[in-house]
């Protein structure tokens, strides 16, 4: 502060002007009017004034014995909000069933169940995968197929007939013979042809249980019936034709196995296809409900069966992916790495994996 200033200073004080009400206007807040007008008048508008009770929450001074001192809480987004339920939230969570749901439901970390009704309780586990376990996989693969529950006793055939699987699949698939084989290789040829309704016919007449019985037959009328060749959608006819071929193939492989064949019996490709096929319908849920567990355990036991090198490794990328996501398994990155190679060996790689 220069002299000047501190003179006249001085020289206000000895006048008597208060200096502090000068201080206090410089440091005052700027005042805003607020004017209603129209045309012809105008009115000035006063902010409400503050009552006389709630001064002592603003001023510390003389708030500090009479008020109720605020409530420390270390709740910085739900400090000031009341603890006791509101009317609004009551009835959410009593009428609404949605909005009742647990947190991990929601998060979808909810535990799926550890069993199915689609894989049986006694299925032997297979911890190596030497070449030797081949006949272990192969037994597994017998006992997927003739446990699977999802083989109704009376499908119904196109033209109206009934006839219980059941019953025809526990004498066996038929031999095949050279008459059958023929039809077999006339169907497919209509079949590529583009004569998608006789060759499904030619089918459906070949897998019929009261009738030859083929497997194989059975296995390509159940994959006509979900798509559609030749006929209409059907797939919950087609998982029963597919859970036919699976169990007559298993026949033949459980006859093979006993006679001790290690490498399995004729009907081993049969199994595997109508096996891999069975998963895809348990993953998607095609003629069935989805069974993420059903659907793991049987693309694993194709995998292994070592039958087919393209359909193995079509398995293998399946049961990888289902390691990788846990699908029906816990999740296991090595399970899903060692797949994925093994499919790339058997030349079937997915583009963009670095396994």
């Amino acid at each position: 502060m220069g002299i000047r200033d501190i003179l006249k200073k001085k020289d206000n004080l000895d006048n008597g002007e208060p200096s502090s009400q000068d201080a206090m206007d410089r440091l005052a807040a700027p005042e805003f009017k607020f004017i209603r007008s129209d045309t012809h008048s105008q009115e000035v508008i006063h902010p409400p004034t503050v009552s006389v009770e709630n001064d002592q929450y603003l001023n510390p001074k003389d708030g500090g014995g009479g008020g109720q001192k605020p409530r420390r809480s270390l709740d910085v987004l739900f400090g000031n909000r009341s603890r006791s339920p509101s009317v609004s939230s009551q009835a959410s969570s009593n009428g609404n069933p949605k909005g009742s749901r647990r947190l991990s439901e929601r998060l979808h970390l909810s535990r799926s169940p550890a069993s199915s009704e689609n894989v049986p309780q006694n299925l032997p586990d297979i911890v190596t995968t030497a070449e030797g376990d081949e006949a272990a996989w192969e037994k597994r693969a017998t006992i997927l197929a003739s446990s699977n529950k999802s083989r109704p006793a009376t499908p119904s055939h196109d033209n109206g007939q009934g006839f219980d699987i059941a019953k025809d699949s526990s004498k066996g698939a038929a031999v095949s013979s050279p008459a059958i084989d023929g039809d077999i290789q006339e169907a497919i040829r209509l079949h590529e042809a583009g004569d998608y309704e006789n060759s499904t016919a030619m089918f459906a007449r070949l897998a019929d249980p009261k009738g030859a019985n083929n497997t194989l037959s059975q296995f390509l009328y159940g994959l006509a019936l979900r798509h559609g060749w030749g006929c209409e959608p059907n797939p919950e006819g087609a998982i029963k034709y597919l859970s036919a071929a699976a169990s007559n193939a298993a026949a033949v492989e459980q006859m093979a196995l006993k006679a001790g064949l290690k490498k399995g019996g004729a009907a081993k490709g049969e199994l595997v296809l109508a096996i891999f096929e069975l998963a895809n319908s348990f993953r998607h849920g095609w003629g069935t409900k989805t069974d993420p567990i059903a659907a793991k355990q049987y693309y694993e036991t194709a995998a292994n069966l070592g039958d087919t090198a393209l359909l193995d490794s079509d398995a293998m990328n399946e049961v990888a992916w289902c390691y990788l996501e846990g699908f029906g398994c816990k999740k296991d990155k090595f399970a899903a790495a060692r797949y994925y190679r093994l499919a790339e060996k058997n030349g079937n790689k997915t583009l963009g994996n670095s396994w």
